[in-house]
Formats: structure tokens, C-alpha cells, sequence
């Protein structure tokens, strides 16, 4: 069963014009001016009307004020959706939804309406053929022919009819402005300008021609009635589940954390949502009184039911917060209820007297909620009573959810801290740009992001830096992927996008290639010998350590290993990378110094040259107030890197200097197989701790091998007795975190690319998603080329909270490369990631994990919270 609300469009023509004052509401100064010359040779001619998308233009700079509260921009939106007068009762309604969250939005619409004249009662007496019985309808005539205040009129309705004025009820809907006489739409309206990209990256995972089109026209061209139509025929479409998925993830992108409900409140102090706030829970309750009146209001059919009041109203209320708070789940982020809760509450609540011929629960669920995976749909039992993890709040908070910043700038986990004594907030609003001009979604300044070309084909795109103006500047076409090209594998064929496996292996269409991983998998034809040879390592290498340093910045385990990857011997060398000193040699010119600047490379490096140090002039000027704290070889620190570099030091690690901690060098192994001199180096490179000492095994790469060659390695405890861990490819230990394997298309990846794209690079995006600052992003390289992030818990003792909000973040990152969800996969590097693979650490339980000894592992996660909280990059 899923909730929508839909307004049908309506109005009759403008009696008159708008003031020059609502012309600085338009968002480009081309439309300002245009609106100007419109009113100022409309004083001569009281007949010239506006055009529909000059209200609506006006209306989007209004409404936006709303920001993420849904509730408060349908109720602006719905003033704007009628070129008729609006009425006391849509302005009332909108101060009461709207004054506490934005007083410019109220004030922007007063601007508006101030020049409209008030209807008269009689002008609405169409509105009561809306109501659904006779005595209503009857009641609602009266009213309008008797009465003339609309306060009189509004509380004679409510009296008489026993409805509450809320916008789903097609009765309020035409006093609301939004159900009058159909809205005649200019056949060849002039341009807008107004594209939502992030919408029409949305466009191409329609199935059917229809909702592509009708996708496309509503994502570039600013018009509301093609919204409705589009909600009717394609948002219940069980065809289109990723169309809508989508566009959900647009609008309202899932976010962990939920509290402060009064009405839902079985939902408070759980994980991933799309719409955990106030207005949701007011509208749970405002739906649970509509229904109350017997009739449940869909876009294209009306479900009779019983009293909801007495028959099953503890899943009556499940249901509705449950469709307005919008809970997210791993391999779905539609908001449907799963098929069994909705045939079973329908059998025993639906009014089947009142059902309309061949109206079965059955049916009706079978369109609304056609599973009952899951993982695909939302099980109400889960939500019938309160989150067993208690009122623990302060394990797990969330800085940006709600979002606090201004709209035109982005939030940001404030995870370097404060300085000692310094007061500061734990979020930062930073700049960014929308992606095109009627986007509500931003992306961060100075960011490479790929847009849809304005044509709307398949495949073609373009690409865009977000400039320091606030706009998408430099944009440049892309060449076109040929997305209708499908594969063909062992004669079944799969279209372009399309996951699958094969035995182990991770695979993808992309444009007519397969791609798949390069793990190594036992069959079930294998013979004992090859189980008896089997090492797990590519080529069936043996297991033996003997480092070499390639030309990507990789350290590989052995020779054999580096060849198996596709690397000849002259691009490698015996060695660790981080053994070696990139400036021995002196490559710079003279005048400039070398500066070690080490890093693994996904793109090509016989394209782009993967170096791993930079030349600094020695002239250069630093900025003293840049605050991105470094410590040197001596235990010194200094502001940032360039007055490092300047005052002739050499970096130990990012972060302000951990004296006790990392004074002295005390090596350990991260998980990709490096061994830095000290716990801070690896985090300073991202990389997490696999164990103390060097790196002295393959460490485990398949699930098959019998012994990787860690035997002789000595784990650390885990951090949390209640934790069941996962071990990263290549790593010997287990660790309580989410692990993200992923597929990506080193094709795409060197596509337009001005520069190499590093490991560094993805990890540093990939941060700005992860939401609670009590988990952190680590990942490298796999020596079967996998991608492999780890979102890990960062405090010293972890509780199962922290563990399984890191788990969530990892599935939720998860599913937004899978679902290819524009939020994150228009950022350039990420259109590469074709497809992923999550493990989660499960929890044996969700209570606080009983004290005891910290291990050695545990002292690592200290080191690295201190990190986090006094300043590494």
C-alpha cells in the first residue's frame, strides 16, 4: 500500500495581474526582466494574462523556502496551481503548517496574494460535488448560499460534514485551490530554463515509453499538471519501481535517524527513513483522521473500510506512519507495505460491502504492495512496538538531519572538531550548486558532476564543474554510452545496467561488455587436486609475501600477483610503495622542491601518469588561516601542509601530533597489505589497521582457500563481544563494520578525466554521505581490483547502536550505487561503479556490551576518535 497525494489540477483564468514586487521572486534575471516588461505593458491592457509557467516559476521561489518539509510545499505549491483567487482557508492552512518552519515563505506568498480579490462563496458551489455522500453535498450548497465569511463557511463544513480541511480529501481539495475546472495548458508554452537534472538522470530506468516521456517533459519544462498525470499513471505502476525509486531518492533521500515523534513514535530511535520529522508525524495522524471518515483516497481508486477507530487501529496507525515517515531498507527504498500486512488488514477492515465490482483485497494489494520480500517492502509487525535499542540517543546522533543550513548550501559532518576551547557546531554549511536551476538537490563546489544532456537520450551526458557563482560551469558533452546495447551471457541476454553473478563473481552489463570481478572461485566441477592446489590468489599464486611496489601507488604481495592483475615487469618494482622515497631522484625542476605526495590510482596510469609526489615552488605563498593540522617526522606540528613543506619538514601523518601515541614509530599492517610506521600514518592514508608489526601475509582473499597464509598473525580481540564481523579481501582479522565490494568500469573511469582519480579521491566523497560522525571511512584497492570502503565505528568501545548505524550507512551507500541513484552517482568518478556487494557485521544483540578489558584493537579506535576529533583531514 503505498500513500501519494495527489492534487488535480484546476483554475480558472487570472482576473488580474501581479505587481512588479513578486517579479524579484523569479530566480534568473532574464525572467525578472521579462516579468517587468510583461507588467509594465499590462497597465494598458488589463486583459493580458500570464502565462501558467510564470506562476509557477513564482511559486518555486516561494515554496523553496519549504526545504525538505513536505506537508509545508504541497500546501504552498497548491496556491500556485491555480490561477484562480486563493482562498482564506488555502492561506490559513499554509500559516498554520508553514509560519514555524519559514516566515519568508509566508511572506513571499503574502506578497503574492495581496492583489488577488476574495471569491465569493458561490464561486465554489461546483467544489461540493466533491463530497461522497448526499447529506454532505446537500449540507455544503447551503452553506455556501448562507454564509459569507470563509472562517463561518469552513467551520459549518467541518461541523456538517465531519471532515477535517486536509488537502488528500477531494472535497478540501477544491477549496484548497488545487480541484477546480481543468487548467487549460498553453500547447507550445515558451521556455523556461528550468531543468531538474537530478530528476532526468531519473528518466532512462523508466520501462515504458509513456513514463520516460512524461519523465523527461516534467524534469525539463516547469509544469505541475504533467506532475499529476505522471503520479497517476506512473508513480502505482509496479513496472516502474525504479522510475520512482528513484525520483524518491531525489526528493527525499533516505537518512539515518529518527526521534522527536509524538504521534509515530514506535518509529523514534530507528535507522534509515526518508521523512522522519514533524510534519510527517502530523500527517500520519491527519491521515489516520481522514480514513476515520471511511474511505481511503488513492490517485486512481477509493478503498472503502471499516471503522478504523475499533478494527485493528494499532496497524491502522503503523500503516499511516509508516507511509509518511517512509522507512528505507537495503534492497528497496519504495515506501510500500508488504502484500500479507495489506491483504490481511484489508480482508479484516476493507467494507467489502462497499467494494466496487471485482474489488478484492487481493487485487487492490496485488497493485499496491506486490511482495513480500522484506528486504523490498516494509513489514509492519517491526513497527507495532517501540525500537528495543531504548532512548540511547546520544550513542548515534545525526548533525544534519534535520537539515540545518540555508538552501542554496549543503551540510557537512563536522568531523575535524574543535579546537581546544573553541565553541563550534558539530555540522558545517558549505557552499554548493544545484544540479540545473529547478533542482533542489546540490552538489559540493569545485565538484565534477555529470548531467543528462537536455535532449533526454539515453546515455549522453555532460560534464560540469559546480563554480564558485553557484552554478554548473564549463560543461562539455560526454561521449554517449550505448545503453541499448545488451550483452548476451550463455544465451541469456541482459540489458545495460543489469547485475548478476556467476559463480562468484560480481558482473555487469555496460554497454554491450560484460564486466565482471576477479575473484577466485572454486565449481562444483572442480576436481580434489584443484582443491587440494587452491590458494585463492589470482593466477593461483602461492602464498608468499614478497611485496612489490607498481605504478599505480599499489603494493601488490608478490610478482606473481601483479603480473596476474595485468601489470608487465617493468611497471613494477620489489618493494613496499611506502618504503620507497618518490624524490630520491629529484624529478622536479630546479627552483622547485619534491614533495612526497603518495597515492593509489584507479584510472589508467599509462594515461595519466600516477605520480606520487608534487613539485612546490619555492616561492610559494601559504595561507596561515587554512586549518588542516599536520604532524612532522620530530613530533612537531604545523597548520597545514604548505607551511610544512615551506619551513622544510617532512609530514609523519595528518592530524594534530598524538605524542603518546605515535611519537615513535611502532608499525603496524593496514588492510591493504602496506605497513606504516605508525596506527596515525594509516589513518592518515584511510587506510584501517589490520594488525600490529609488518605485513607478513597474503591475507584472505577467498571464502575457498583452506589457509591464506595468516596463521602466524595474532588478531586483536574484537571491539564488541556482540559483534558477528566481517574480514576485508586481502586482511587476516575480522572487524565489526560494513564492507562495500565495488565493480567498476575502468573504461568509464579514464572517460574525460583531465587528472588520475585516486582511491583518496572516492574515499573523500564517499565521507560527505556518511552521515553520523561515529562512523568513518576507510577502503583501498583489492588485488582483484574490487573497490573495497569500510565504514567502521570510530568510538573506543563501540556499542551494537554505533555498529549497526555504521552497518546501515554501508547499505544505504550500497543501494544508491546499485539503484544508480543520481544523489550519488552523478558525482564523475562514481558514474564508473557499475555495481556493489555489502556485508554487514550482524549483531547477536542490541543490548550495551558488558565492560571488560580494552584491547588492543580498541586502543587503535581511541587513536583514531582523537584523530577525528582534534583534526585529521
Amino acid at each position: 500500500m503505498k500513500h501519494s497525494r495527489s492534487h488535480t489540477g484546476a483554475s480558472r483564468k487570472l482576473d488580474s495581474w501581479v505587481g512588479l514586487g513578486c517579479c524579484e521572486l523569479a530566480i534568473s534575471a532574464d525572467c525578472r526582466r521579462e516579468c517587468k516588461l510583461v507588467r509594465c505593458s499590462g497597465l494598458s491592457d488589463i486583459t493580458k494574462k500570464p502565462a501558467h509557467f510564470e506562476i509557477e516559476s513564482l511559486g518555486s521561489g516561494c515554496c523553496s523556502y519549504a526545504g525538505r518539509h513536505t506537508n509545508c510545499r504541497e500546501y504552498c505549491q497548491a496556491i500556485f496551481r491555480t490561477d484562480s483567487s486563493p482562498s482564506v482557508s488555502q492561506i490559513k492552512t499554509l500559516k498554520e503548517y508553514c509560519q514555524s518552519i519559514s516566515p519568508q515563505l509566508i511572506n513571499c506568498v503574502g506578497n503574492y496574494t495581496k492583489s488577488y480579490p476574495i471569491k465569493s462563496p458561490v464561486d465554489s458551489l461546483f467544489c461540493c460535488d466533491r463530497a461522497e455522500d448526499a447529506h454532505c453535498q446537500s449540507a455544503c450548497r447551503r452553506i455556501l448560499r448562507t454564509l459569507t465569511t470563509e472562517q463561518e463557511i469552513i467551520e459549518a463544513l467541518i461541523s456538517q460534514c465531519n471532515r477535517q480541511p486536509l488537502p488528500q480529501d477531494p472535497l478540501w481539495q477544491c477549496f484548497l485551490g488545487s480541484a477546480q475546472s481543468p487548467r487549460v495548458i498553453d500547447p507550445d508554452p515558451p521556455s523556461t530554463g528550468r531543468t531538474d537534472c537530478a530528476k532526468l538522470h531519473c528518466c532512462s530506468k523508466a520501462n515504458t515509453s509513456m513514463c520516460r516521456s512524461m519523465c523527461q517533459e516534467i524534469s525539463t519544462n516547469w509544469g505541475s499538471q504533467t506532475w499529476q498525470e505522471f503520479n497517476q499513471l506512473c508513480e502505482y505502476n509496479p513496472v516502474e519501481p525504479d522510475l520512482v525509486t528513484c525520483l524518491a531518492d531525489v526528493r527525499e533521500p533516505c537518512q539515518l535517524g529518527c526521534k522527536d515523534l509524538t504521534y509515530c513514535t514506535n518509529f523514534n530511535n530507528r535507522q534509515l527513513f526518508r521523512s522522519c520529522n514533524t510534519q510527517s508525524d502530523q500527517g500520519a495522524m491527519n491521515d489516520i483522521k481522514l480514513w476515520s471518515n471511511g474511505t481511503i483516497h488513492m490517485p486512481f481508486m477509493n478503498i472503502p473500510v471499516l471503522d478504523i477507530r475499533r478494527c485493528r487501529p494499532e496497524m491502522w496507525k503503523a500503516v499511516a506512519c509508516a507511509l509518511q515517515i517512509k522507512p528505507c531498507y537495503s534492497k528497496s527504498r519504495g515506501s510500500i507495505i508488504c502484500r500479507s500486512d495489506c491483504v490481511d488488514i484489508l480482508t479484516q477492515c476493507g467494507d467489502q460491502r462497499r467494494f466496487q465490482e471485482g474489488q478484492t483485497p487481493e487485487r487492490i494489494c496485488d497493485l499496491l504492495s506486490p511482495t513480500d520480500d522484506t528486504e523490498r517492502c516494509i513489514p509492519l509487525e517491526r513497527y507495532l512496538n517501540p525500537s528495543t535499542v531504548g532512548n540511547f540517543l546520544e550513542e548515534v546522533i545525526h548533525p544534519c538531519n534535520p537539515n540545518p543550513c540555508p538552501s542554496n548550501q549543503l551540510c557537512e559532518v563536522n568531523r575535524k572538531g574543535c579546537q581546544p576551547g573553541q565553541d563550534c557546531l558539530p555540522y558545517l554549511c558549505v557552499p554548493g550548486c544545484k544540479l540545473c536551476e529547478a533542482s533542489e538537490f546540490l552538489v559540493h563546489t569545485e565538484s565534477r558532476i555529470q548531467v543528462p544532456t537536455r535532449s533526454g537520450h539515453p546515455g549522453c551526458y555532460e560534464l560540469c564543474v559546480c563554480g564558485q557563482s553557484g552554478r554548473l560551469e564549463s560543461c562539455a558533452e560526454m561521449p554517449c554510452v550505448e545503453t541499448s546495447k545488451p550483452c548476451t551471457i550463455g544465451g541469456q541476454r541482459r540489458n545495460h545496467g543489469t547485475s548478476f553473478t556467476m559463480g562468484c563473481q560480481l558482473c555487469s552489463c555496460y554497454a554491450g561488455d560484460v564486466v565482471c570481478s576477479k575473484r577466485q572461485c572454486l565449481t562444483a566441477d572442480s576436481s580434489e587436486e584443484e582443491h587440494q592446489h587452491f590458494t585463492g590468489l589470482p593466477c593461483g599464486c602461492p602464498d608468499k609475501f614478497v611485496p612489490v611496489c607498481a605504478q599505480n601507488g599499489r603494493t601488490y604481495p608478490s610478482a606473481c600477483v601483479a603480473r596476474c592483475v595485468g601489470l608487465q615487469d617493468k611497471q613494477f618494482e620489489f618493494g613496499s610503495c611506502w618504503d620507497r622515497d618518490p624524490c630520491s631522484h629529484n624529478p622536479c625542476p630546479k627552483g622547485q622542491r619534491c614533495v612526497p605526495n603518495r597515492r593509489v590510482c584507479v584510472t589508467s596510469f599509462t594515461d595519466y601518469p600516477c605520480e606520487q609526489y608534487n613539485c612546490m615552488s619555492s616561492s610559494l605563498s601559504c595561507d596561515k588561516t587554512q586549518l588542516e593540522p599536520v604532524c612532522d617526522t620530530v613530533g612537531v606540528e604545523h597548520t597545514n601542509l604548505c607551511l610544512l613543506y615551506q619551513r622544510g619538514k617532512t609530514p609523519a601523518y595528518m592530524g594534530h601530533c598524538q605524542q603518546d601515541a605515535c611519537a615513535s614509530p611502532r608499525p603496524v599492517c593496514g588492510q591493504n597489505g602496506e605497513t606504516y610506521n605508525t596506527v596515525c600514518e594509516a589513518y592518515s592514508d584511510r587506510v584501517a589497521v589490520d594488525y600490529h608489526g609488518h605485513c607478513q601475509a597474503m591475507g584472505t582473499v577467498s571464502e575457498y582457500a583452506s589457509d591464506s597464509g595468516c596463521n602466524g598473525v595474532h588478531c586483536p580481540p574484537l571491539s564488541s563481544k556482540d559483534c558477528n564481523p566481517i574480514t576485508p579481501p586481502g586482511a587476516c582479522c575480522p572487524l565489526c563494520a560494513g564492507m562495500l565490494r565495488i565493480l567498476w568500469s575502468a573504461g568509464q573511469m579514464n572517460l574525460n578525466q583531465n587528472k588520475p582519480v585516486t582511491i583518496h579521491d572516492i574515499l573523500r566523497i564517499l565521507r560527505l554521505h556518511v552521515s553520523v560522525p561515529q562512523c568513518d571511512v576507510f577502503g583501498y584497492l583489492s588485488i582483484d581490483s574490487e573497490i573495497v570502503v569500510l565504514i567502521v565505528p570510530v568510538d573506543q568501545q563501540p556499542t551494537p547502536l554505533q555498529i549497526e548505524a555504521c552497518s546501515k550507512e554501508a547499505e544505504k551507500i550500497d543501494s544508491l550505487i546499485n539503484y544508480g541513484s543520481p544523489t550519488l552517482m552523478s558525482h564523475v568518478p562514481f558514474s564508473a561503479f557499475l555495481a556493489s556487494e555489502v556485508n554487514v557485521s550482524t549483531l547477536s544483540s542490541l543490548g550495551i556490551p558488558a565492560g571488560g578489558h580494552v584491547s588492543q584493537h580498541l586502543v587503535l579506535s581511541l587513536l583514531l576518535t582523537v584523530i577525528l576529533i582534534f583534526g585529521a583531514a
